[in-house]
C-alpha cells in the first residue's frame, strides 16, 4: 500500500518578498553601521597609541594591505570601499 503525502506550498507575492528581503537588509545595514563605529574606536585607539609612542598618525603599508584585502574580497568596488573606511577611520591624509 503506498501513501501519498501532500506538500503545502507557500506563495508570496513580488511585494511580500521585496517587504522582507529589504527588512534583512536594513537589519544588516545596522550591523555593518556597528561595525563601522567599532572600527573607528579601535583605529583612534591604534593612531593614538602610535602618535604617542612618536610614530605617525597614518602607517602607509599598512593601508595599503587594507586596500588589498578588500580588493581582492570584493573586485575593484571593494578598494572604493576601503578608501572610505580609512578616511572614516582616521580622516583625510
Amino acid at each position: 500500500m503506498t501513501q501519498m503525502t501532500q506538500t503545502t506550498q507557500v506563495t508570496t507575492t513580488p511585494e511580500a518578498t521585496i517587504a522582507d528581503a529589504r527588512e534583512r537588509i536594513d537589519a544588516l545595514d545596522d550591523r555593518i553601521i556597528g561595525l563601522i563605529q567599532e572600527r573607528m574606536a579601535v583605529s583612534a585607539v591604534v593612531q593614538q597609541t602610535r602618535i604617542a609612542s612618536g610614530g605617525r598618525r597614518v602607517h602607509l603599508s599598512r593601508e595599503m594591505e587594507i586596500l588589498a584585502r578588500y580588493r581582492d574580497a570584493l573586485g575593484k568596488p571593494g578598494t572604493g570601499l576601503a578608501m572610505t573606511l580609512l578616511e572614516l577611520c582616521r580622516g583625510r591624509v
